[in-house]
Formats: C-alpha cells, sequence, structure tokens
C-alpha cells in the first residue's frame, strides 16, 4: 500500500487533535507541531471537517477538533476520506505456476483493510495496536 502525502498529512493532524485537550485547537498550530505546509493543512481540515471527522469553529478562539472521540475514529475512515474509496485494481490471472500470486496480493489488500480499521487514535496515543 502506498501512502500520499496528503494521507500522511491528514492522519498526522487528526493524531495532534487526538492528542490535544478538549477545545478548538488552531491551525496554525497543528501545521508548526506535525510541520506541515499550513495552506495544504487547511485543504485537508476543510475535507475532514466535510467528512465529519472533525468540528471546527470561526473567529479569535476558534480551531479544530475530533467530531467522535478518538476511539471511535480508525486510520481507515481517514484514510477513505483524503484517498476515496480505494480502487483495487482487477484481479490478474497470471499464467501457469504464478497463478497463486492472484491470491497472495488480494490477501494482503484484505489484511491492510482489515488492519486500518481496527486501528483508532485512540490505540496511536497509547502508542500500541489493537
Amino acid at each position: 500500500m502506498r501512502i500520499s502525502a496528503r494521507t500522511q498529512y491528514a492522519l498526522r493532524a487528526v493524531t495532534e487533535l487526538a492528542a490535544a485537550p478538549p477545545g478548538p485547537v488552531p491551525a496554525e498550530k497543528i501545521a508548526v507541531a506535525q510541520n506541515i505546509p499550513r495552506r495544504f493543512l487547511d485543504n485537508i481540515l476543510l475535507q475532514l471537517r466535510r467528512a465529519g471527522i472533525i468540528h471546527s469553529q470561526r473567529g479569535p478562539d476558534g480551531g479544530y477538533w475530533l467530531a467522535r472521540p478518538a476511539e471511535e475514529i480508525t486510520l481507515a475512515d481517514v484514510i477513505m476520506v483524503v484517498e476515496g474509496n480505494p480502487e483495487h485494481s482487477q484481479r490478474v490471472d497470471y499464467p501457469g505456476v504464478a497463478r497463486p500470486l492472484a491470491d497472495v496480493w488480494s490477501a494482503l489488500r484484505e489484511h491492510e483493510e482489515t488492519l486500518l480499521s481496527e486501528i483508532t487514535f485512540a490505540h496511536i496515543m497509547k502508542d500500541a495496536l489493537p
């Protein structure tokens, strides 16, 4: 699986929000803490807000916060927002003795999806996998 820079930034931003004390976190604080270009981050935060992963508040006391508890937001949730539905390439039928390789690639994709759907941002905060 290849994770784009945009998706990595989104995951880091949500992790930053999961670690923050209750209340709005300014985008600038997230950008500085995670070394994410501000304009890039603004677009990502808008995308996450529209998807219902985070909430926002404008104004001098404004910022962003998680829309649900960190225990309820998985890595797959964020990846799906940023990357969209993963388009699985159609199954390739390999010739001859290489035919079982198609099953290996299919199982690998399935395990990736399962793992990313099990890991929540609460797990990330605890430095542990489920």
